[in-house]
């Protein structure tokens, strides 16, 4: 018996679905120029945004990049013993924050300053006689952030003749970077807020259209739920629509962006998102977005209507 009634509760929700679904194509092909200039806000939104989180997101990716390859060089006295040498490496092991302690010899920084010059490294040499580089730590910190607390502590260290992080430099671009990353947030937040906006008045004006229809229908006992899920569905279906277009823009803009700009930015040692990685979260995060942007445009034009 409860098998029974639980089969014919889930043919009821079945076939109240369905209804649902075929009243909200019905009113999108009805109102079709409301449904058109509601896709079309979705649209023009979503390309803005679309547009900017593909800047946003590579400049976030190269943000990142060069804050892994911030580092603090600790340079060592050339009077230092192997035995201070260790010693020091263990204290330095020992600092808050420090993720890793590598040793760089003189005879290794010398290789890898005569490797980085290239062809010009024969004018140099006769350094390889006489090195005047010091043995180096290099320390990496869990965060980028903690490279200039680490840095000044650590200076202070025995047998450390000096500390480089990139003074100055470096707090520079912390400060560019966290400046950078909360206008993006600010711009994108107010661009998505503005299309729902846009969306619940366009979709408004078709709901008021249909106000009477409403009234009845919660006047012979429908509920809020029943009323809103055609509505709902509308939302969802305007949304996605939206989002096509902005989607088939990223791949093609993103596409040609990347194929013409690696090659040149790989010599500056910039890398973007390899351009399969950027469509496919992009366009499966505009999707979402134009989904969310309808469904809420729609069912915040439809609750006052709701009050009868």
């Amino acid at each position: 018996m409860c098998e029974m009634n639980w089969k014919g509760n889930m043919v009821m929700k079945l076939r109240t679905m369905r209804r649902h679904v075929s009243e909200s194509l019905k009113s999108l092909t009805r109102n079709g120029w409301m449904t058109f200039a509601s896709v079309s806000a979705v649209t023009v939104s979503l390309i803005l945004v679309a547009l900017f989180l593909m800047v946003m997101f590579n400049l976030n990716k190269i943000a990142g990049d060069i804050e892994k390859d911030v580092e603090v060089r600790v340079y060592l006295d050339r009077s230092t013993t192997p035995a201070q040498q260790n010693q020091l490496e263990e204290q330095l092991k020992q600092v808050k924050n420090v993720q890793s302690v590598t040793f760089q010899s003189k005879k290794k920084g010398l290789n890898n300053l005569l490797s980085s010059l290239g062809s010009d490294k024969g004018t140099f040499e006769d350094l390889q006689k006489e090195n005047p580089l010091p043995n180096v730590f290099i320390l990496k910190t869990r965060q980028p952030q903690q490279t200039i607390m680490v840095a000044n502590e650590v200076r202070h260290y025995p047998n450390v003749q000096d500390v480089r992080y990139g003074k100055g430099t470096v707090e520079k671009m912390f400060k560019f970077i966290n400046i950078a990353r909360n206008i993006g947030i600010v711009l994108i937040l107010g661009l998505i807020f503005t299309s729902v906006f846009l969306i619940a008045n366009t979709i408004k004006l078709t709901i008021v259209a249909r106000r009477r229809e409403i009234e009845i229908m919660k006047l012979v006992g429908a509920t809020n739920a029943f009323v809103r899920w055609p509505y709902f569905i509308e939302g969802l279906i305007m949304g996605i629509l939206g989002s096509v277009l902005p989607v088939l823009l990223v791949i093609v803009v993103y596409h040609f962006a990347y194929y013409s700009l690696s090659s040149n930015l790989s010599q500056m040692f910039i890398s973007l998102i390899p351009f399969q990685t950027m469509a496919v979260n992009l366009s499966l995060l505009l999707v979402g977005v134009g989904g969310i942007i309808g469904v809420w445009g729609s069912l915040s034009s439809v609750r006052k209507f709701l009050k009868v």
